[in-house]
């Protein structure tokens, strides 16, 4: 089982934003490749902290993880989801954790040298039947991102000298004071583009329509945001692709609605069929499934499938497909009805005779939600 992020970097859930990064902040000194060189397990703990502090450190990502765990960014990034993180979407993200270049010594972090760009994210909309968002499904899309250009080439950047950085010295009333800041013509990666093809932009990249595979796990809501990584527009040079952000919009189903984990299907049937019981086929995802009515059903009595509902976010099996029975009333009777049922009218067969077991309205409801 994958590890609880707050646990990670050692803080509760109600910790401020202040202290999540505090928090990151020391566990990434702690853990950093060049601290302890050769050690994989510091280096797996040190993306561990980047992977934790990622989701923690933004408010929504922060919230669906407190609602569904893990399971909120499964599926997405070739299965990965939001981990998958190597090091260098560790420097390009959070190279300014540590700010004004304190711990420069670092490499990607602070002021310390080259730093490779992110190439930007691209976002798309995928839209899901019921049937889909049930027990998840694997999409395929084209995109139109950005790529490098076949024929680019890089040299090194004759602002910075290939370093990344610039530095300036000033002279102050504490006398004189040195500083570096990313170099404005490279953009910190320390390349600039030395030849490119004519089809290709300032950057040397081209756009170029690609299919992209989309794990979609069940469960999913609409408005949800699930990323793959690296499948939005590249960057120039050696950097990081960008990623792509997948926005679900789910479809209306005509019979089925749902309720979190749960569906909904409202059943009509006769007063005949109430009274003398039947068997009926009614919508589920996946298929039909037929259940059986007994004599003298009552109207507003709640069938529960178990386990025909959506399957569970957070990973714990599936809802259930609650049946809602409505005897329908008919609004117009001939002579022979009319005359039957006013025969009937008197008859104890048809005077109401609830039962102790037959729960009451607020009682069902309550019960949906139990």
């Amino acid at each position: 089982m994958k590890e609880d992020f707050y646990s990670i970097l050692g803080i509760t859930k109600n910790a401020t934003a202040a202290e999540i990064k505090k928090a990151y902040r020391k566990k990434a000194i702690e853990y950093h490749p060049d601290k302890n060189p050769g050690d994989t397990k510091a280096e797996e703990m040190f993306k561990k902290a980047a992977e934790a502090y990622e989701v923690l450190s933004d408010p929504n990502k922060k919230a669906r993880y407190d609602q569904y765990g893990h399971a909120a960014f499964e599926g997405a990034a070739g299965g990965g989801g939001f981990g998958g993180m190597n090091m260098d979407d560790i420097f390009s993200q959070f190279g300014d954790i540590f700010g004004g270049g304190g711990f420069g010594g670092f490499s990607g972090f602070g002021g310390g040298g080259q730093r490779r760009v992110k190439g930007s994210n691209l976002r798309i909309k995928v839209k899901l039947t019921l049937e889909e968002i049930a027990n998840g499904v694997e999409k395929k899309v084209k995109v139109r991102r950005k790529v490098q250009a076949e024929g680019v080439t890089y040299k090194n950047c004759s602002t910075c000298n290939g370093s990344g950085q610039v530095t300036k010295i000033a002279n102050t009333i504490l006398g004189r004071m040195q500083t570096s800041a990313t170099c404005g013509t490279c953009g910190g990666s320390g390349q600039i583009i030395d030849k490119r093809p004519s089809n290709a932009d300032a950057q040397g990249l081209i756009a170029k329509e690609e299919t992209v595979s989309i794990k979609i796990p069940g469960g999913v809501e609409d408005g949800m945001q699930l990323k793959v990584s690296g499948k939005g527009n590249s960057a120039p040079g050696n950097g990081v692709a960008g990623d792509l952000i997948v926005l679900i919009e789910t479809e209306e189903h005509s019979t089925l609605k749902r309720e979190g984990d749960n569906l909904h299907y409202d059943l009509y049937i006769s007063i005949s069929e109430a009274i003398l019981g039947t068997s009926k086929e009614i919508d589920a995802v996946g298929g039909k499934v037929r259940i059986k009515l007994e004599e003298g059903i009552q109207s507003g009595k709640i069938l529960r499938l178990r386990g025909k509902g959506i399957t569970s976010l957070n990973g714990y099996g599936s809802g259930d497909l609650l049946v809602h029975v409505n005897v329908w009333t008919p609004k117009e009777l001939n002579k022979e009805q009319r005359d039957f049922f006013e025969r009937m009218s008197e008859h104890e067969n048809f005077t109401p005779q609830p039962e102790k077991s037959d729960k009451s309205f607020f009682e069902k409801v309550k019960d949906m939600f139990s």
